[in-house]
């Protein structure tokens, strides 16, 4: 009889730590989640401010220019090499 016991409080314990560690996952889910939601929140607010959605505009413009060279430059030294 004691065997049987002791296995059902390990198994008991095993499933305690077990919703512990689950519901420590849950609630950084839960945080991230809510820190998400709350960036978009400021996001869309920015936005209605024309000022900064033209920053925004701008500065997304600027990133894709900037892509865009890079790989023209690549493109460019595959071109030389290819005509060594």
């Amino acid at each position: 009889m004691g065997k049987i016991v002791n296995f059902f409080k390990g198994a008991f314990s095993d499933m305690k730590e077990s919703t512990k560690a689950q519901h420590e996952v849950d609630k950084a889910n839960f945080a991230a989640a809510k820190a998400e939601s709350k960036a978009q929140w400021e996001e869309a607010k920015a936005m209605a401010n024309p000022e900064k959605r033209k920053a925004i505009m701008q500065a997304e413009r600027d990133k894709q220019i900037a892509e865009a060279n890079k790989r023209r430059a690549k493109a460019q030294e595959r071109i030389d090499k290819a005509r060594k």
